[in-house]
């Protein structure tokens, strides 16, 4: 029994939801987002909120059962409140810059690295060394924050690089030196 999959999805005032088979359209005050699901699955309006039922108890509709309720339910998050993905740089002379929409990047490279937003996510910077990545789309924030820091990830030696906020690096102790002769 899936517990995930039998909560219901609160459909806020302004958040419209259409439902066509295999696919499904949200709109909200934030944009419209649109996501496949299986056409086998089934979704019943019920005073406010959306259910979703699977057709049987098979074990590929149990794995699809919960998948579909989160993937609405993230949708509909998407487009009322929208996501954010904080990430953090340090290391000495590194920074970040906006330029227009482009994230302009020095990382200790020989040249500066320049991101661009693609369509519906937006760069924030709250000082040079903390950028955040926002849109309505859960699955490309994420994409988007961790190809950044794919960039210059954390070394585990001084800890520079862009981690996520909060992101906590295991440290190693580097070379001990030479002992004996």
């Amino acid at each position: 029994m899936s517990r995930i999959g039998n909560r219901p999805i609160p459909i806020p005032p302004g958040v419209e939801v259409q439902i066509e088979p295999g696919v499904v359209h949200v709109k909200g005050p934030k944009g419209a987002l649109q996501q496949r699901v299986h056409p086998a699955m089934q979704f019943e309006r019920q005073n406010g909120t959306l259910l979703v039922r699977r057709p049987s108890d098979e074990r590929q509709f149990k794995a699809l059962h919960g998948l579909t309720r989160t993937l609405v339910a993230n949708m509909v998050e998407g487009v009322t409140q929208g996501y954010r993905k904080d990430l953090e740089i340090q290391g000495v002379g590194y920074r970040a810059a906006l330029e227009g929409k482009t994230l302009v990047l020095s990382l200790g490279f020989s040249h500066p690295v320049r991101v661009e937003p693609p369509e519906g996510i937006s760069f924030v910077l709250e000082s040079p060394t903390r950028i955040g990545v926002v849109g309505i789309d859960k699955q490309l924030v994420g994409e988007i924050a961790a190809q950044i820091r794919r960039i210059r990830p954390p070394e585990p030696y001084k800890g520079k690089g862009v981690r996520y906020l909060g992101e906590r690096v295991r440290r190693k102790a580097g070379k001990a030196g030479k002992v004996g002769k």
